[in-house]
């Protein structure tokens, strides 16, 4: 059984697209797949017991059957930090080696990497410890970030030594694409360092739809509820007069527009070009004539408390944090792994035997 480590040196990399991906293009070569994720920070309560949220979605989309427990064996809470805190014991290896046992019968086993190589070591289980124990074969996944990038690539293979056996280097903007293929993936190859793809950032994958947008400010739908769950590609803040707003509007496609209850002038011009949902801050509605129209556009209006700064704030807090838990999503990870990752030397580097 290979277990296969999907690491990063940083937050948001899209560790999780992929571990879908992959997972699901093994799975139909015919490999026996399972999957863990060891330390988890995004709390799912289930009766009395609380898993994280990540790993309880994986194991539905890769169709594992190890129970909850056993896939998410840890998930640093509020409460468990607080322990930690006051000196409570809080090491959680002999959690997580239990549930690795517990994980029998499979071809590859893909183990869900913390946030970074460090994360998790007050609780006795980062990264690194981890690995050696399980003497994982470690996939680092790099979003692209510049020239500075190949220093993180490079000195995450310094790092983990022989367990390393490549990289993925994800998010690249189109118009870095072929300086990443041309320039930068020769050189790392050339200093023994297989790169097994290079994704484009996909306008989808870093969507968020409206209903979740909603959520995350805490707002009331005053209209169209049917639009909930189209996705936001671009977000617009109208605080312009209106003739700049609409050339702007008429530039970004799939958008909402954050603007004051007030400005009903740069909610008409909203409606009048490709929108998803305007977002009315400062706690107020707006007049019937735009709620007319919206509904007219299947254009959703939400009204949120918190004044234009604030809500920019919150949107920006939380965008590297959205998930690909939507099937549109899923589809589309399969679509893009299965056609970019250089799947059958990736097999051959993991030792794994082909299937026929």
């Amino acid at each position: 059984m290979v277990y296969l480590y999907i690491a990063s040196m940083k937050g948001f990399s899209g560790k999780s697209l992929i571990t879908l991906g992959l997972g699901l293009l093994l799975k139909e070569d015919g490999y026996k797949v399972g999957y863990i994720k060891p330390f988890g920070n995004i709390p799912l309560k289930q009766g009395d017991r609380v898993f994280d949220a990540d790993a309880e979605f994986m194991r539905g989309a890769l169709g594992i059957q190890d129970p909850p427990e056993v896939v998410s064996p840890f998930v640093a809470t509020f409460e468990a930090q607080n322990k930690v805190l006051r000196g409570r014991p809080s090491d959680k290896f002999d959690a997580v080696r239990k549930a690795v046992k517990a994980i029998k019968g499979k071809d590859i086993v893909i183990v869900g990497g913390a946030a970074n190589l460090f994360e998790g070591s007050v609780f006795g289980i980062n990264s690194l410890r981890l690995i050696s124990h399980l003497d994982a074969k470690t996939l680092v996944v790099e979003p692209w970030s510049g020239d500075s990038s190949i220093d993180s690539i490079i000195g995450s293979k310094e790092l983990l030594g022989s367990s390393f056996v490549g990289a993925v280097i994800n998010k690249v903007p189109q118009a870095a694409h072929d300086y990443v293929l041309k320039s930068v993936i020769p050189y790392l190859e050339k200093r023994d360092i297989p790169v097994f793809a290079a994704l484009h950032r996909d306008i989808l994958l870093d969507s968020i739809t409206v209903r979740q947008l909603n959520e995350i400010l805490g707002g009331k739908v005053l209209c169209c509820e049917e639009g909930l769950d189209d996705f936001i590609e671009n977000f617009s803040i109208g605080a312009m007069d209106v003739d700049s707003a609409l050339t702007y509007f008429r530039r970004t496609p799939n958008k909402a527009v954050i603007t004051g209850a007030h400005r009903s002038d740069i909610q008409l011009a909203a409606l009048e070009t490709a929108t998803r949902c305007i977002v009315l801050t400062g706690g107020m509605f707006t007049n019937d004539v735009i709620i007319g129209k919206a509904r007219a556009a299947g254009v959703p209006v939400i009204s949120v408390h918190d004044d234009t700064f604030s809500t920019v704030e919150k949107i920006e807090a939380v965008l590297g944090k959205i998930r690909i838990r939507e099937q549109k999503k899923v589809l589309k990870t399969r679509e893009i792994v299965g056609r970019e990752f250089a799947l059958s030397r990736f097999v051959k580097t993991l030792g794994l035997r082909a299937k026929s």
